[in-house]
């Protein structure tokens, strides 16, 4: 059994079941030095995890499906496999302009109860935000420069301080059965080195990036006092020299005393449709970057994850066994990936399309592949997680 870390002191010691009880020295806990209790544990039973386990995610598993919305009890996932998901994914698209739905019409107050639900059960929660626009509250992808008006000192700085208000006041109501902060992984400003959203490369200069991930990590720990936050920091593969993955990766890094997780968001490498090269290339590059991320994790003391990934409709129905646990379990950098998540099932139905699905639902020819991944010893789904908050 773990047993709770109850102080910051330079040295803690962990008593488990293993033989050997583990040492963890200052720089293995989170960023956050004021963390509270519940998440120092989940980020070092984290670190436990790898090598060992591979937690599953889903995007919005417990809100919608592939062919229903906003039934109780009911996910994809566990129709498909037996279990819920370990990881849950939410996103606070829209919660900055005070709407009550987000920009996947999952309805926030909805979302609130299905976050504590999957925690109550063991499950892990992160949250993803496509922030919409600071100044034009367009969405994420309107690309009229911002970062540089928003920073510290400058005229529209206050929208940014709005913004973060409104988070603040949505993770301050998340809480356990005993009214404890429900730890939460965040994965802000994602996919940076892209070029598709208002904070991303081409539209952002590198160094406002930075200045950016810093100020709104400082605001939300120093200022609103959010201690249940662990950090994720997640470029995106498809803007990555694979030959020169590691220089690639940190563009854009605000630093070690700034990120929790160091994460990855891979389709590219997984069946993206505008990745040409062949089959076998794709594979090795998928490898190749799993395995420079666990090195760059190592490096650092950091949490190695795949924050996003997948095959959007799975139209290869061998895709869980045949190209994502076989590139995972490749050799003992890969298999030290500490979870590995997968993008939303869109309700067929209510957005119209039918192909837009990352993971198996149970009518889909790939529903036994994902039942065989499951029951691969290496991947944890929730009913197979240890207590990931003691």
């Amino acid at each position: 059994m773990f047993y709770k870390v109850f102080s910051i002191s330079l040295i803690f010691v962990i008593a488990s079941c293993t033989p050997e009880s583990q040492i963890l020295v200052e720089n293995e806990l989170p960023i956050n030095k004021n963390a509270t209790e519940e998440t120092k544990a989940l980020y070092i039973n984290l670190k436990k995890l790898s090598g060992t386990g591979v937690m599953f995610g889903h995007q919005d598993d417990l809100a919608y499906g592939y062919s229903w919305w906003a039934e109780p009890g009911r996910s994809d996932v566990k129709e498909s496999t037996g279990s819920y998901p370990a990881i849950y994914g939410w996103d606070l698209g829209d919660l900055e302009l005070k709407k009550t739905s987000n920009l996947d019409d999952v309805e926030f107050h909805n979302m609130k109860n299905w976050i504590k639900e999957g925690y109550d059960r063991g499950g892990v929660i992160t949250i993803s935000w496509h922030m919409n626009h600071p100044i034009t509250q367009g969405n994420s992808w309107d690309k009229v420069s911002a970062v540089k008006e928003i920073l510290p000192g400058q005229l529209n700085h206050n929208k940014l301080i709005n913004y973060l208000d409104e988070f603040a006041l949505f993770i301050n109501d998340l809480k356990g059965k005993n009214g404890e902060q429900i730890p939460i992984i965040f994965r802000p400003f994602h996919e940076h080195n892209g070029d598709w959203f208002w904070w991303g490369k081409g539209v952002t200069e590198e160094a406002d990036y930075i200045t950016l991930w810093r100020f709104t990590i400082d605001y939300l720990k120093d200022q609103k006092k959010l201690n249940n936050l662990l950090y994720a920091y997640s470029p995106d593969r498809s803007r990555m020299n694979i030959n020169n993955f590691t220089e690639s990766y940190f563009y854009g890094y605000p630093g070690d005393e700034y990120v929790d997780i160091i994460g990855l968001d891979n389709y590219w490498d997984l069946g993206h449709p505008n990745n040409t090269t062949s089959d076998k290339d794709k594979k090795s590059d998928f490898i190749k970057s799993i395995t420079e991320l666990v090195q760059i994790a190592d490096s650092l003391g950091k949490i190695p994850a795949l924050t996003e990934t997948g095959l959007d409709g799975l139209h290869n129905f061998k895709w869980w066994t045949e190209i994502l646990a076989e590139g995972l379990l490749e050799n003992l950098h890969t298999k030290r990936i500490v979870y590995v998540h997968t993008w939303r099932n869109a309700n067929a139905e209510k957005y119209g399309s039918k192909d837009h699905f990352f993971a198996s639902h149970p009518n889909h020819a790939s529903a036994s592949n994902m039942k065989k991944f499951r029951d691969m010893e290496i991947f944890l789904f929730e009913d197979e997680l240890p207590d990931m908050y003691k």
